[in-house]
């Protein structure tokens, strides 16, 4: 295949995102997905400022803003007894803090308007295209899809939590939590919740070893739901975990609002909950990793699209600063990309561990969370300020 600058493998959001940023500095790209066409399976996600300042840089945070939802408050209860025990105002003052608002939005509706903003970029956008393979020396980069080449000055892993490409870089393997995801996305008309501040807020009910999530999305239209629970079939090492009935028995303990919001789930699907331990080397010759293949998280923070967005700002910061005669250094720009992102996804990588261990807690320790919590100052910003202000 022809030359380019840049060959992305994958073209979820953090393939496109960073397609888009070097598109924008005139890097000339191609995304080869696996798919028939650029589709995100799932349900809502959450932008926070630390993304939705990048989105507004990218032009894109107006359109952004139009397909989701600017969340009033984030709302945590406690699951057993819905004592709401703390909230985060989302309004102005949060944003002029943190110089962004707070986003949810429909996946596949983000998804959307990076294609659409790739397109109009001139980003080269490839279905229909596994790649198997890339050869990455110091000169350039080859990612092969079958008998084909596609040859770039570097090549970016954007393949996912199951990277393959990662493998040229580490051997490690994604590590199962035991958790289990079940989500559902509704019309309002036709979703049941656990209260009506979910028509307006982000609403999080913390249980023992369980927790669900609600939230508005497409305008205030769709009501999104997200239910996780530990598998005792997957801590007794059986084959088959996570189904519905233990769904029904993890949710079983909590108050009846939060029973009654488990009907907004789909049930013919569900997530098992992986992640990686942080890597401090996300690049080989040409080959460089983003996204879940560089540093794949657990949910509880809601940081995975917002740090695949950090990445590609990132790296077309460095493009930038690595401009040399006749071209770019690539090698420079690479580590450099390198230098400054693996410290600061390594720790929201282990920080979002220690939440879910938070959020999951019995006994004594529930009741002590439930104290500090219900003590805490609502303009309390000390534990996302270094999160937030990126």
């Amino acid at each position: 295949m022809d030359d380019t600058d840049l060959v992305v493998a994958g073209g979820g959001i953090g393939g496109l995102a960073t397609a888009y940023a070097l598109a924008t500095t005139g890097t000339r790209v191609r995304v080869l997905e696996q798919a028939p066409g650029f589709a995100e399976v799932g349900a809502g996600l959450q932008l926070a400022p630390n993304a939705t300042r990048l989105l507004r840089g990218w032009g894109l945070l107006d359109e952004v803003v139009a397909a989701g939802v600017l969340p009033r408050r984030l709302v945590l209860k406690d699951a057993l007894d819905g004592i709401e025990l703390t909230s985060l105002d989302l309004g102005a003052g949060f944003e002029r803090r943190y110089g962004a608002p707070y986003v949810v939005i429909h996946r596949s509706d983000l998804l959307t308007i990076l294609q659409r903003a790739c397109e109009h970029a001139g980003v080269e956008l490839v279905p229909d295209s596994r790649v198997d393979a890339v050869v990455a020396d110091g000169d350039g980069a080859a990612a092969r899809v079958g008998d084909e080449h596609h040859h770039a000055r570097i090549a970016v892993a954007a393949d996912g939590l199951w990277s393959t490409l990662r493998g040229q870089v580490s051997d490690d393997e994604p590590i199962c939590s035991g958790y289990v995801a079940y989500r559902g996305a509704r019309p309002f008309a036709e979703a049941a919740w656990a209260d009506d501040d979910v028509a307006t807020d982000m609403v999080v009910y913390f249980g023992p070893g369980c927790h669900l999530v609600q939230y508005p999305l497409r305008r205030g239209e769709v009501l999104n739901t997200v239910a996780v629970f530990a598998s005792p079939a997957y801590r007794r090492g059986e084959a088959e975990w996570g189904g519905p009935d233990e769904l029904d028995e993890a949710f079983a303990p909590a108050c009846a609002a939060v029973r009654h919001a488990l009907g907004s789930l789909w049930r013919d699907r569900r997530w098992p909950m992986f992640d990686r331990e942080p890597i401090e080397s996300w690049v080989h010759g040409r080959l460089v990793l983003t996204g879940d293949a560089a540093h794949p998280m657990l949910q509880y923070l809601a940081q995975g699209a917002c740090q695949a967005m950090e990445d590609a700002h990132c790296l077309a910061t460095q493009v930038g600063k690595n401009q040399v005669a006749g071209g770019v250094d690539w090698s420079g720009a690479l580590l450099g990309y390198q230098h400054e992102r693996a410290p600061r996804t390594g720790r929201v990588q282990t920080t979002a561990r220690v939440w879910g261990d938070l959020w999951h807690c019995d006994g004594l320790t529930r009741s002590l969370r439930n104290a500090l919590l219900l003590d805490r100052r609502l303009d309390d910003y000390r534990h996302i300020d270094w999160l937030y202000q990126g």
